[in-house]
Order: C-alpha cells, then structure tokens, then sequence
C-alpha cells in the first residue's frame, strides 16, 4: 500500500492516511480509508481535477468509491472539483451550503483570477454539488474499523472552517487554510481574524502536542508548528 501512495503522487501519513499536494495552488487533500468507506477531504479546483482525485482515490481504495467528501472551506482551490463525485455524501460546516449557493458567481470569479480557464471555471461553479450534512459542533463519521471526527473549529481564514481529526499512530489534523506552511496565511475578504486564533486553539486542543497537522497549502507541521503561527495570527490581527 505504501508503493501505491507514491505511484499516484499521494504522501503517506499514516496507516490508511495521505494527501496530495495538488499543482498551482499547493492546495492539498486528505484521503482516509476504513474498511467499508473511504473519505475525502476537499476536491481540487476543477471538476477535471476532482476527477483526477476520484480514479486515484479508488485506486488506493481497492477499487472502492469515494462514500463521504469532508469540505474544509468554500473556497475555489477547494471546491470547486466536488461535482466529480456523483453519489458522495457532502459535508460541511454550517451554513456553507447557503454560502455556496448564493455566492457562485464570486466563487467562479476569484477561480478565473487566479487562473482557472474561465470554461472550466464556470462548469465547475454551475454543477457544484452542496453539502448534506452540516456540522455545527462536531460529528463522528464510522469508516468501519475507524472512526474519524469532523469538527466545525472556526470561524477563521473563513466563516466556514471545517477540520478531520483521524485517530491513529501518529493522529493526523486535516486542517484547510486555518494553517499554512508554503506561506504566510491568507486573510481574504471573508476571514473573521478576531476570531482566527481561537479557531487555532481550538485545533491544537483537538489534535494534541503529537499529532501530525496538514495545513491546507504546504508540508505537514507539529503543533509548535500551529502555535506559533497562532501567536503570529493574534499579533497581526491584534487579538489574544
């Protein structure tokens, strides 16, 4: 299994776990596999990319399909590859639904500015599945002989963060854009940065000093990691 990660580009993380750091945007998804179902967080920013990630993802899954797609925030990179996945349970945090519906024009718009063909773009924003599942505090997923918990910890880089906690040896936090390692985290027009550092508290409380945390642009980090871009967040934003 640890041949296979490698033979589709995936990175290993734990028994079971990896992600792909996808090109242009260093976005990355997590990939989580149980006995009976598999989980993806995040899609890409393309329904050609998400597709990509779907023959990939049942490839390391044994030829099983994607069950559930965990959606770390309404951003493009993220979700715009979601359509890809007929039949897949959605989740999300609460009120990204909403969000996604009515703000798909913008959506398309900021994938266009940063260098999405506007075809591929626009398809993705039209055909955008929304999420079926929204999680207001925190809910357990059962994989079959694992269990995984997706927990609503913002808001932060935006109004709708949604982290994966996958028990295991190491533990891994799956954390969206709440942490960035490629570069300094991104406040765009939509962040809440009062409440940004608390939804960093909130991580490290979930994950521990041992876990493994994967930021949503760049390479898997430790907690000291998280909090001293915590600390950082809370000076740049001038909140404790």
């Amino acid at each position: 299994m640890d041949a296979a990660w490698e033979d589709f580009g995936w990175e290993r993380l734990a028994d079971g776990v990896g992600r792909r750091r996808l090109p242009a945007w260093d976005a990355t998804v997590g990939l989580v596999l149980g006995e009976q179902h598999v989980l993806l967080y995040d899609t890409g920013s393309t329904i050609r990319e998400g597709a990509e990630l779907r023959v990939q993802a049942q490839a390391l899954a044994g030829g099983r399909r994607v069950t559930y797609i965990a959606l770390s925030h309404p951003h493009f990179d993220h979700v715009l590859g979601t359509a890809a996945f007929a039949g897949t349970e959605i989740y999300g945090a609460v009120g990204v639904d909403t969000l996604l519906s009515r703000e798909r024009d913008a959506i398309r718009a900021d994938a266009v500015r940063h260098g999405v063909p506007a075809a591929a773009a626009a398809e993705a924003a039209d055909l955008l599945a929304l999420p079926h599942h929204l999680v207001s505090g925190e809910c357990t997923l059962d994989l079959g002989g694992r269990r995984v918990l997706l927990a609503n910890v913002g808001p932060g880089h935006s109004g709708h963060d949604l982290a994966l906690f996958v028990p295991g040896d190491p533990e891994v936090v799956f954390c969206g854009d709440l942490v960035e390692e490629s570069g300094e985290p991104q406040a765009g027009p939509d962040a809440i940065t009062s409440r940004w550092p608390a939804a960093l508290d909130r991580l490290l409380a979930l994950g521990g000093e041992d876990a493994l945390y994967v930021p949503g642009h760049g390479a898997a980090v430790d907690a000291a990691f998280v909090r001293t871009q915590r600390d950082e967040l809370a000076a740049r934003f001038g909140v404790s």
